[in-house]
């Protein structure tokens, strides 16, 4: 399971790869650096937060994760 700081590393490095892809989108659909800015400060600050949300929902779910041994066997 990861810790809380391994899901926040996790989360913050790839929002700002994401954050700044969203902004050379935004200022190549808007023609204009600041809107660019001020729309991929807003996309990243939320979905930084939402997918430090996911990860620890994820952290709890034991979905797909290999099954613990038995602390003994016959």
């Amino acid at each position: 399971m990861d810790t809380h700081r391994r899901s926040v590393a996790k989360a913050v490095s790839y929002r700002l790869i994401a954050t700044v892809i969203t902004v050379f989108i935004a200022w190549f659909l808007t023609g204009q650096m600041s809107k660019g800015l001020q729309i991929g400060l807003i996309d990243g600050l939320t979905k930084l937060f939402g997918y430090f949300l996911h990860e620890r929902v994820w952290a709890r779910i034991g979905y797909g994760l290999p099954r613990k041994a038995p602390d003994y066997e016959i």
